[in-house]
């Protein structure tokens, strides 16, 4: 999936475990087929999830990265009664793999790429109890601070410059970056609210049409508000997307914000991820009919 990538074997996470945490020695390893695109994922017997790194990067930085991951998902267990993994360990780069890893429980469930709950209003509530119960998470005076997704829309222009570029042979990049030219100047008016981060299909199971846990909280934090509303047009369809805007109360200016970041998300999946991850391509080009359609 990327230039940079490396690659995790289940014989490398054996030995990796066996010498750095050796009480979980004997437990089977097992390679995931999960849909992500940041970390090789592994089960460690029936309980337990080991996430590698997959870009080679400086050490120093995985390591901060994944310490700030851990307290980020502490505090999403605490945030949110729905199901989420909770930190375990960290490893240390060793032989055959020269980044920090970490461990966490094992989540058991399908998630929203397997099990599609597009059509489902039940769990357009649950999605929305999710929102506002991140949202009365106190942000302790914390602000964005970050280069990603919540907080200044201009700021992605050349981002989404280049992801029209990379997808102009599928898309209608004409209408796509007029859109973008209505979106990007959407004022902000909401302080950072504590917000998941990345409310896309990967990232939360579903059970019997309902929620039944949500995954990689290590992006929980202060952002704009609006930043968790991309999963309105990344999960769901018209009608139980507008019972998720009735039960956030969601005004004309939160949603459109809402609009903006899961357009731009949406517009960087589909052409990176074409040829390496079509799942995720076709993901984007979905959550962009969607967008475009209302």
């Amino acid at each position: 999936m990327h230039g940079d990538q490396l690659e995790v074997t289940v014989d490398v996470v054996r030995r990796l475990v066996a010498e750095q945490h050796p009480r979980w020695a004997g437990l089977p390893v097992r390679e995931v087929a999960a849909v992500g695109t940041v970390n090789a994922v592994f089960r460690l017997g029936d309980g337990l999830a080991v996430r590698m790194p997959l870009r080679r990067r400086d050490p120093a930085e995985v390591r901060a990265e994944l310490e700030a991951e851990r307290d980020a998902m502490v505090e999403l267990v605490a945030a949110t009664a729905v199901p989420t993994p909770v930190p375990v360990a960290l490893g240390e780069p060793g032989d055959g793999y020269p980044l920090p890893w970490s461990v966490q429980t094992w989540l058991p469930g399908r998630d929203a790429v397997v099990v599609d709950p597009a059509a489902s209003t039940r769990f357009a509530r649950d999605l929305a109890r999710l929102v506002l119960e991140l949202r009365a998470t106190s942000t302790r005076g914390r602000r964005f601070t970050g280069s990603g997704r919540g907080g200044h829309l201009p700021d992605h222009d050349a981002a989404v410059e280049a992801y029209l570029l990379a997808g102009a042979h599928l898309l209608d990049v004409d209408r796509l970056g007029r859109t973008w030219e209505r979106l990007r100047t959407l004022p902000r008016e909401a302080p950072d609210a504590m917000t998941h981060g990345d409310l896309v299909p990967g990232n939360v199971l579903v059970e019997d049409g309902r929620l039944a846990g949500v995954l990689d909280g290590g992006g929980l934090g202060p952002a704009d508000p609006a930043l968790d509303l991309v999963g309105a047009w990344h999960l769901l369809d018209a009608g139980p997307r507008a019972e998720l805007r009735r039960a956030l109360g969601c005004g004309d200016l939160e949603w459109a914000r809402g609009r903006a970041w899961a357009f731009q998300q949406a517009l960087g999946l589909v052409g990176y991820y074409e040829h390496s991850h079509p799942t995720m391509s076709r993901l984007g080009r979905r959550t962009l009919a969607r967008l475009l359609e209302d």
